[in-house]
């Protein structure tokens, strides 16, 4: 009989066993779970950094094959001005006769790590590029001159870096008036009024000349 109290006290510390294992277990959860949630919030902290820079880059190479585009365009063939056929055009210039290059190297899309998408005209020459990746941008204002276009989109396919030169209007020289009358005169010739004397301003070295003497009529004889 003396080795019952001994199988009832471990009959009895069983419980105490089995909660302290559940507590144990659940602490261990818990921590699993904070630490899968700091995980989460670190990896998207990192993507959303990696994006950021990304889409630098991608400002900055898309400026650069703009530029590129615009120096192409800027060299006079002849009489006429024109785009670029491919990119490749843009490493080696095919008008000269020499190495002319408008760009260093052919950068890819930052984006992708693919190549660019090229933006034609109705020609189906080269007057810009755009990247292939449907991420929505950060930025969505504040873009250099230039890139105002770039506002407001709603993914990267869509930030199109395109050189459009700028139209040069020539102002009309308006006809001679007559003078009086807000319409021009018919068969009338235009003479320029001489200009108004200068009025000498103060601390000035400018001197006025005295008028010239008129010689005084004589006196008729007797």
């Amino acid at each position: 009989m003396p080795a019952w109290p001994g199988i009832a006290g471990a009959r009895f510390a069983v419980p105490a066993r089995h909660g302290e294992r559940g507590a144990a277990l659940l602490t261990v959860l818990v921590m699993v779970t904070v630490l899968g949630l700091a995980a989460s919030l670190a990896g998207q902290s990192l993507g959303a950094l990696m994006q950021r820079e990304r889409e630098a880059e991608l400002l900055w190479r898309g400026l650069q094959y703009r530029q590129a585009i615009a120096s192409y365009y800027q060299v006079k063939h002849g009489a006429q001005q024109m785009y670029p056929p491919s990119l490749d055009d843009l490493l080696r210039d095919p008008r000269f006769p020499g190495v002319v290059r408008h760009l260093r190297r052919l950068y890819p899309d930052p984006m992708t790590g693919q190549e660019w998408e090229p933006v034609k005209d109705p020609a189906e020459k080269l007057i810009g590029v755009r990247s292939t990746s449907d991420l929505v941008p950060f930025q969505q204002a504040g873009f250099p001159r230039g890139l105002e276009a770039l506002e407001g989109k709603s993914s990267y396919r869509e930030w199109e870096f395109v050189f459009v030169p700028t139209q040069k209007t020539d102002t009309p020289t308006p006809a001679p008036t007559a003078p009086g009358s807000g319409r021009p005169s018919s068969g009338s010739s235009f003479e320029p009024r001489s200009p108004a004397p200068r009025t000498p301003s103060s601390g000035s070295s400018f001197e006025a000349r005295p008028p010239a003497s008129r010689p005084q009529p004589s006196a008729p004889g007797p």
